[in-house]
């Protein structure tokens, strides 16, 4: 790709607002690795189980604080 294209595409790209900037650097990173997609896509349909999960209460909250405690003493540290 020659440099000036390059360099336009940037400079275009700068001066899109933030969240289409994010929208198209997930695009093009997505284009790196077709995989990244269906990972994403994976992890958008656990999001919803859990939401859905605690929305219904069908799984129990722990306070943060408590939640790390249990990994401490699961590790033994």
């Amino acid at each position: 790709m020659p440099h000036d294209l390059l360099a336009e595409l940037t400079a275009r790209a700068q001066s899109l607002a933030p969240e289409e900037r994010a929208q198209l650097a997930e695009a093009l990173l997505a284009s790196l690795d077709p995989h990244v997609a269906d990972v994403e896509a994976s992890w958008d349909i656990e999001l919803k189980r859990r939401i859905a999960d605690v929305e219904q209460g069908s799984v129990a909250l722990v306070p943060i604080e408590e939640g790390f405690a249990r990994v401490r003493r699961s590790l033994g540290t």
